[in-house]
Protein backbone atom coordinates (compact mmCIF):
# COMPACT_ATOMS: atom_id res chain seq x y z
CA UNK A 1 0.00 0.00 0.00
CA UNK A 2 1.48 3.34 -0.95
CA UNK A 3 0.86 6.65 0.70
CA UNK A 4 -1.61 8.65 -1.37
CA UNK A 5 -1.77 11.79 0.74
CA UNK A 6 -5.09 10.85 2.35
CA UNK A 7 -5.82 10.10 5.96
CA UNK A 8 -6.79 6.47 6.83
CA UNK A 9 -10.45 7.39 7.30
CA UNK A 10 -10.49 8.98 3.84
CA UNK A 11 -8.84 5.95 2.27
CA UNK A 12 -11.35 3.63 3.90
CA UNK A 13 -14.32 5.86 3.08
CA UNK A 14 -14.63 4.50 -0.48
CA UNK A 15 -15.28 0.95 0.71
CA UNK A 16 -18.84 -0.34 0.40
CA UNK A 17 -19.62 -1.20 4.01
CA UNK A 18 -23.15 -2.22 3.15
CA UNK A 19 -21.94 -5.40 1.34
CA UNK A 20 -19.78 -7.55 3.55
CA UNK A 21 -21.61 -10.81 2.97
CA UNK A 22 -19.77 -13.37 5.09
CA UNK A 23 -16.94 -11.01 6.11
CA UNK A 24 -18.85 -9.13 8.77
CA UNK A 25 -18.64 -8.99 12.54
CA UNK A 26 -18.26 -12.51 13.89
CA UNK A 27 -16.73 -14.01 10.73
CA UNK A 28 -13.65 -16.17 11.32
CA UNK A 29 -11.32 -17.52 8.65
CA UNK A 30 -8.48 -19.96 9.14
CA UNK A 31 -5.23 -20.04 7.16
CA UNK A 32 -5.73 -22.11 4.05
CA UNK A 33 -9.30 -20.92 3.53
CA UNK A 34 -9.60 -19.88 -0.14
CA UNK A 35 -11.31 -16.64 0.98
CA UNK A 36 -8.32 -15.60 3.13
CA UNK A 37 -6.86 -13.16 0.56
CA UNK A 38 -10.22 -11.36 0.40
CA UNK A 39 -10.50 -11.49 4.18
CA UNK A 40 -7.10 -9.80 4.54
CA UNK A 41 -8.26 -6.97 2.27
CA UNK A 42 -11.57 -6.75 4.15
CA UNK A 43 -9.72 -6.66 7.50
CA UNK A 44 -7.58 -3.75 6.31
CA UNK A 45 -10.71 -1.81 5.38
CA UNK A 46 -12.81 -2.90 8.36
CA UNK A 47 -13.56 -0.07 10.78
CA UNK A 48 -13.67 -2.25 13.82
CA UNK A 49 -11.39 -4.57 15.73
CA UNK A 50 -10.05 -7.75 14.16
CA UNK A 51 -8.44 -10.58 16.11
CA UNK A 52 -5.35 -12.07 14.48
CA UNK A 53 -4.19 -15.46 15.78
CA UNK A 54 -0.50 -16.13 15.21
CA UNK A 55 0.55 -19.53 13.88
CA UNK A 56 3.97 -19.32 15.54
CA UNK A 57 2.80 -18.79 19.11
CA UNK A 58 -0.98 -19.23 19.14
CA UNK A 59 -1.22 -15.71 20.58
CA UNK A 60 -4.34 -13.75 19.65
CA UNK A 61 -3.93 -10.02 19.05
CA UNK A 62 -7.12 -7.97 18.94
CA UNK A 63 -6.97 -4.50 17.47
CA UNK A 64 -7.43 -2.18 14.54
CA UNK A 65 -5.66 -3.24 11.34
CA UNK A 66 -4.70 0.02 9.71
CA UNK A 67 -2.40 -1.08 6.91
CA UNK A 68 -1.14 -3.95 4.79
CA UNK A 69 2.35 -3.90 3.27
CA UNK A 70 3.78 -5.85 0.32
CA UNK A 71 0.58 -7.89 0.01
CA UNK A 72 1.44 -8.96 -3.54
CA UNK A 73 4.59 -10.68 -2.22
CA UNK A 74 3.63 -13.40 0.30
CA UNK A 75 7.21 -13.67 1.57
CA UNK A 76 7.25 -9.98 2.58
CA UNK A 77 3.54 -9.32 3.27
CA UNK A 78 2.73 -7.66 6.60
CA UNK A 79 -0.40 -6.58 8.44
CA UNK A 80 0.02 -3.56 10.69
CA UNK A 81 -2.25 -3.45 13.72
CA UNK A 82 -2.81 -1.20 16.72
CA UNK A 83 -3.56 -3.66 19.54
CA UNK A 84 -6.62 -2.86 21.62
CA UNK A 85 -4.67 -3.07 24.88
CA UNK A 86 -1.56 -1.21 23.70
CA UNK A 87 -1.10 1.81 21.44
CA UNK A 88 2.13 0.55 19.88
CA UNK A 89 1.89 -0.49 16.24
CA UNK A 90 2.69 -4.14 15.60
CA UNK A 91 3.71 -5.63 12.25
CA UNK A 92 2.57 -9.21 11.70
CA UNK A 93 3.97 -11.27 8.82
CA UNK A 94 1.03 -12.51 6.79
CA UNK A 95 2.67 -15.95 6.71
CA UNK A 96 2.27 -16.08 10.52
CA UNK A 97 -1.50 -15.48 10.45
CA UNK A 98 -3.31 -18.66 11.51
CA UNK A 99 -6.74 -17.01 11.68
CA UNK A 100 -8.56 -13.71 11.23
CA UNK A 101 -11.73 -12.96 13.15
CA UNK A 102 -13.83 -9.84 12.75
CA UNK A 103 -14.50 -9.36 16.47
CA UNK A 104 -15.41 -5.68 16.79
CA UNK A 105 -18.40 -3.84 15.43
CA UNK A 106 -17.74 -2.10 12.11
CA UNK A 107 -18.56 1.46 13.11
CA UNK A 108 -19.11 2.44 9.47
CA UNK A 109 -21.52 -0.35 8.57
CA UNK A 110 -24.68 1.12 7.09
CA UNK A 111 -23.45 4.65 7.58
CA UNK A 112 -22.44 5.70 4.09
CA UNK A 113 -23.23 9.20 2.93
CA UNK A 114 -25.76 7.73 0.50
CA UNK A 115 -27.58 5.99 3.38
CA UNK A 116 -27.59 9.21 5.39
CA UNK A 117 -29.01 11.14 2.40
CA UNK A 118 -31.78 8.59 1.86
CA UNK A 119 -32.84 8.89 5.50
CA UNK A 120 -32.64 12.69 5.33
CA UNK A 121 -34.73 12.93 2.14
CA UNK A 122 -37.28 10.41 3.47
CA UNK A 123 -37.77 12.49 6.62
CA UNK A 124 -38.01 15.76 4.66
CA UNK A 125 -40.60 14.34 2.26
CA UNK A 126 -42.60 13.03 5.21
CA UNK A 127 -42.64 16.54 6.69
CA UNK A 128 -40.54 15.50 9.67
CA UNK A 129 -37.62 17.34 11.16
CA UNK A 130 -34.62 16.18 9.15
CA UNK A 131 -32.03 16.31 11.85
CA UNK A 132 -30.28 12.98 11.93
CA UNK A 133 -28.22 12.95 15.12
CA UNK A 134 -25.08 10.90 15.35
CA UNK A 135 -25.39 7.46 16.86
CA UNK A 136 -23.28 6.57 19.89
CA UNK A 137 -20.05 4.75 19.05
CA UNK A 138 -20.24 2.31 21.94
CA UNK A 139 -22.91 -0.33 22.31
CA UNK A 140 -24.63 0.55 25.54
Amino acid sequence: MTYNGRMPQETKAHIDHERRDDLAQGARLEAGDPRMAGAVQAAIHYRGDVTVTLASTGRAIEGYIFDGRHLADPARALLRIIPRDDGEHVSIPLADVAALEFTGRDTAAGKSFETWMKKYVHKKLAGEAADLPAEPLDDE
